[in-house]
C-alpha cells in the first residue's frame, strides 16, 4: 500500500456521502439494492432516473434545516412518487434500512477522525443539498471537525476548484499540506490534484478497470488511513 508522508500535511479533507457514510459507496448503489429487498423490482436505468430526479429537486429547494434522518425519509418518499409506487410503509422500510447502516459506518468513522484530530485538521467538502451541518449534527460529526464547505451553499460542486479552496480557506492550509479523500475519482480525486492537494480514494473494489492512479492510494476501509500515514491502529 502506498504511504503518504504526514510530516508536510496540516489538514485531512473528506467527502461526505459515500466516505463517512460509506465505505466507498455512493448514495444511488447505496440505495439500489434496500429497495429491490422491499420489492422495489425497476430496472437501474430506471431507478437511476427516478433517484437524480429526487435529488435534483432537493438541492434546488436548499432544505438547509433538514437532518440525515428528514432529508432520507424525503429522498425516498420522492423517488418512489417518481416510480409511481409510493406508500408510507414502504417509504419507513426503505429509510430505516439505509439510516441504519449510514448511522453504524458514520459511528466507527468518527473514531477513527478523532484519531487524526489529535495531528490534523479535519474538514469536510460535499456535493450536498446545503444541509451538511444539519447532518453532521445529528450523526456527531460536528464535534470532530473544524469546517464544513457544502455546494449548495458555496455554489459550485466538486470538482470545481472553488469548493475545495474554500476548505483549504477555512482551515488556513495550502494544497500542498492537504489530502483530499473520497469516493469519486473525477470530483474528488481528480479535483483535488488539479489544485495541488494529495488525494486517497476509498474504494471497495480498488480502481475501476481502465483508470490510471498511480499517485493516489486506495483504501477499501477508512481505518486503512491510518497506516497509509504511519499511524498505529
Amino acid at each position: 500500500m502506498k504511504r503518504i508522508d504526514p510530516d508536510p500535511l496540516k489538514a485531512i479533507f473528506f467527502d461526505y456521502g459515500g466516505t463517512l457514510d460509506a465505505p466507498g459507496v455512493a448514495w444511488k448503489q447505496q440505495f439500489f439494492p434496500i429497495y429491490q429487498k422491499h420489492g422495489v423490482n425497476v430496472h437501474e436505468k430506471e431507478f437511476a432516473r427516478a433517484f437524480y430526479a429526487s435529488d435534483d429537486s432537493l438541492t434546488s429547494e436548499n432544505p438547509i434545516h433538514m437532518n440525515l434522518t428528514e432529508v432520507v425519509y424525503e429522498q425516498v418518499a420522492r423517488v418512489l412518487k417518481n416510480l409511481g409506487v409510493f406508500n408510507r410503509e414502504l417509504q419507513e422500510k426503505i429509510a430505516r434500512d439505509f439510516l441504519k447502516k449510514s448511522f453504524s459506518q458514520i459511528y466507527r468513522n468518527i473514531s477513527i477522525l478523532k484519531r487524526l484530530k489529535a495531528r490534523f485538521r479535519i474538514g469536510i467538502i460535499s456535493n450536498n443539498y446545503g444541509n451538511l451541518e444539519a447532518i453532521c449534527k445529528e450523526t456527531g460529526l460536528f464535534h470532530v471537525v473544524d469546517c464544513l464547505v457544502d455546494s449548495n451553499l458555496v455554489g459550485k460542486t466538486k470538482p470545481h476548484p472553488e469548493i475545495f479552496k474554500r476548505g483549504l480557506s477555512a482551515l488556513k492550509v495550502l494544497p500542498q499540506e492537504s489530502i483530499m479523500v473520497g469516493d469519486n475519482i473525477k470530483r474528488d480525486i481528480q479535483g483535488a490534484l488539479d489544485l495541488g492537494m494529495q488525494a486517497v480514494l476509498i474504494s471497495p473494489n480498488g480502481v475501476p478497470h481502465g483508470v490510471s492512479l498511480r499517485e493516489v492510494p486506495v483504501i477499501s476501509q477508512l481505518d486503512e488511513l491510518l497506516e497509509i500515514l504511519g499511524i498505529k491502529k
